[in-house]
């Protein structure tokens, strides 16, 4: 394996190359999903996170539901959404996240949080409900996104007695880099959850991802993926690193789309069931084809 070169930007170097620029899609979906949302007081991960793929995503009439509130208690280097002290849980946010799932039609719903570590149970048993009253009001299989809640298992098995259909948790960068863009975290604890995950219920699907482009190189992104194989991950995304601000950790590099193509390759070989990578791929970035082309590789008995 080779190491990816580590390209180092000046300050003033802002200008993102011709595979990082697409056109804004047309049609009113955008501005029915913003409505709506607006409308039912929901946060989505894709505005507070500043996704490049939001206008997409809402075009298509769907979104990430972000539970929990919008202030995280974590200071992680990559990302957008406001750390502080959160707000006391809403009680009737699950209801709210279900009727917005029925009313934008979806049959795969995408549900993540802020981390609440100032909350006993991290919000686990908001999780919990929430996949519920979605599955109840919708039919919709439900995919869930969480934090680690710092190694606390009982968390994890309260999300999993309700039994979504896809756990994702992503480990984000190289155990190297893991002080500088994922602060409290610790690599260990993801790997764990994760195991645990598919413990517990072999029958979920397992999922976790990696931003590129924060100064990795090859060997020590498949050192990761060869560790997630271990512990049973089924599928695998990778996608492009972007600052959100000037104040985050800078990009050390942009990953061409044929880079992506050959990681995908490769990592498939190492046996998980699907490889989505791309510079605007992100965990939940187009889940519900995932997860329908990961099930088509299981025949059924």
């Amino acid at each position: 394996m080779h190491s990816l070169p580590l390209v180092e930007r000046s300050a003033g170097q802002r200008r993102l190359p011709s595979w990082l620029k697409r056109p804004l899609p047309r049609g009113n979906g955008n501005s029915f999903t913003h409505e709506l949302l607006r409308e039912l007081r929901l946060e989505t991960v894709c505005e507070n996170a500043r996704c490049p793929n939001r206008p997409e995503c809402y075009s298509r009439r769907t979104a990430t539901f972000m539970i929990l509130g919008n202030v995280c208690t974590r200071p992680c280097g990559f990302c957008a959404v406001e750390r502080g002290t959160p707000e006391a849980l809403e009680d009737d946010e699950p209801a709210r996240v279900a009727e917005a799932a029925l009313r934008l039609g979806l049959k795969h719903v995408v549900i993540t949080s802020v981390t609440r570590d100032d909350l006993p149970d991290g919000g686990a048993d908001h999780f919990r409900r929430c996949i519920l009253e979605v599955r109840a009001r919708t039919g919709a299989a439900v995919e869930v996104l969480t934090p680690d809640f710092l190694g606390d298992w009982q968390a994890v098995d309260c999300v999993l007695r309700a039994r979504p259909e896809v756990y994702n948790h992503n480990m984000e960068t190289v155990p190297r880099l893991y002080r500088k863009v994922r602060g409290r975290a610790e690599y260990r604890r993801s790997l764990d959850l994760l195991q645990h995950v598919k413990r517990r219920q072999p029958q979920i699907t397992t999922k976790s991802g990696l931003m590129l482009g924060l100064g990795e190189t090859h060997e020590e992104l498949f050192e990761v993926l060869v560790d997630l194989r271990e512990i049973g991950c089924d599928i695998l995304t990778l996608g492009q690193y972007l600052a959100p601000t000037l104040k985050h950790v800078p990009v050390s590099r942009y990953v061409p789309p044929g880079e992506f193509d050959g990681l995908a390759v490769r990592a498939r070989t190492l046996g998980f069931r699907q490889v989505v990578a791309g510079p605007f791929v992100r965990s939940s970035y187009h889940a519900d084809e995932m997860v329908t082309s990961h099930a088509s590789s299981h025949p059924v008995a």
